[in-house]
């Protein structure tokens, strides 16, 4: 594709860096249940991870991060590489929409994939990471089989993990992964493991599997159930 033919304002990113990219979808709770310690090592879990990526020279050119908070919906940071991405300072307030959170988020990760490929950027199968600490206030079901089916045809790879309080009975619908159950409030244990996971994957080939370290093992973050 010639640079004429790239929609202006679409072209220049990737015209310095013409990497694959490796996008990473953060659906955040950030509904008033969150309020205190919960919102307060998340956000230091984000800063961390950005921190992380950062240093790492392959993937702070491969990884693209963005946050879709809810409580309510709103996009917090669109797709960018670490270099340029800030960390946001998440506010706890509302309830838990994530129903509508999902299809934010799942939109804007096809409005990223449809940029990629107008300039001819290849990419890693996208990360979808969802984190909350209660259970859907609004209608969540067709999020829930959007979610599976873009699972099936391999278009993302969706986590959901549960803080104290989720409902993880909930959550186990709407993934065909078993969700995760967050230990304590281990957040930056969390983004420790994803920038790890995210910085392997950017060194890989794209479409070939990496082996990932178990976050339910004796030192992990994560629990089952």
């Amino acid at each position: 594709m010639s640079f004429e033919q790239v929609p202006f304002g679409e072209s220049v990113e990737f015209a310095e860096n013409t990497e694959p990219r490796c996008p990473c979808l953060l659906l955040l709770d950030t509904s008033g249940s969150m309020r205190g310690k919960p919102i307060d090592e998340l956000n230091a879990g984000i800063r961390q991870f950005r921190d992380e990526l950062l240093a790492d020279e392959m993937a702070q050119k491969r990884v693209e991060v963005a946050i879709v908070g809810f409580g309510p919906v709103q996009v917090l940071s669109e797709f960018q590489t670490p270099d340029v991405f800030q960390a946001p300072t998440l506010a706890p307030t509302g309830d838990t929409p994530i129903g509508a959170a999902i299809d934010a988020g799942l939109n804007l990760l096809d409005q990223r994939k449809q940029t990629y490929r107008n300039n001819g950027i290849t990419y890693y199968r996208p990360w979808v990471f969802l984190i909350t600490d209660g259970g859907p206030t609004d209608y969540w079901q067709g999020a829930a089989e959007r979610v599976k089916q873009g699972e099936a045809s391999n278009h993302f790879s969706f986590f959901a993990v549960g803080v104290e309080g989720a409902r993880m009975d909930v959550l186990s619908q709407m993934s065909t992964r078993e969700p995760l159950k967050l230990q304590e409030l281990r957040f930056r244990d969390l983004f420790k493991w994803l920038s790890n996971s995210l910085t392997a994957v950017s060194k890989s080939q794209v479409g070939t599997q990496v082996p990932l370290e178990n976050p339910t093992g004796p030192n992990g973050w994560g629990s089952v159930g």
